[in-house]
């Protein structure tokens, strides 16, 4: 497995390289929405997501200056994907593996008006499930970074 490892490392520059080629090629939702890989690490992992008013809610009567919120969906997309993505940095058989979602849950705590930032941390991994928790953070044009939403999810992990 070290060996795979090392032989997909070497096409890359970093490991944040490599998960970026996996969505960019392989996700193209992710792709879509703009997902980015900032920082790959031993049972974390961070993602984030531009703004765009493609992803945004309609608001009637909102005037052009104003910001439209993202849709919450987009953070659950976040909470979901960085979690799963971590728990293979704690895997001995991370590209073999499958992982499905089984649970999850998000607690929107305000709207979110500006990019997206999501850091997950593995709680654990066991032999058929593993568990992630989840910030979401949004980042307004002026600079002002709050949480907007946190989140916990549970995988099922299919080993070979």
């Amino acid at each position: 497995m070290a060996e795979d490892l090392q032989t997909m490392l070497e096409q890359f520059d970093d490991l944040e390289g490599m998960v970026q080629h996996y969505i960019d090629n392989h996700q193209e939702f992710l792709s879509w929405i703009g997902t980015q890989v900032d920082d790959v690490g031993a049972g974390t992992m961070t993602l984030s997501i531009p703004y765009d008013e493609k992803l945004t809610n309609t608001r009637p009567g909102a005037t052009e200056d104003e910001r439209a919120d993202i849709h919450g969906g987009i953070a659950a997309t976040l909470i979901d994907t960085a979690g799963g993505l971590a728990l293979r940095t704690e895997m001995d058989d991370a590209f073999t593996a499958r992982v499905a979602t089984i649970n999850l849950n998000v607690n929107y705590l305000r709207p979110a008006t500006g990019n997206l930032s999501a850091t997950a941390d593995v709680v654990r991994v066991g032999g058929s499930v593993g568990v992630s928790e989840v910030t979401v953070e949004s980042t307004t044009p002026d600079g002002e970074t709050t949480e907007v939403a946190t989140g916990q999810a549970a995988y099922r992990i299919f080993r070979p």
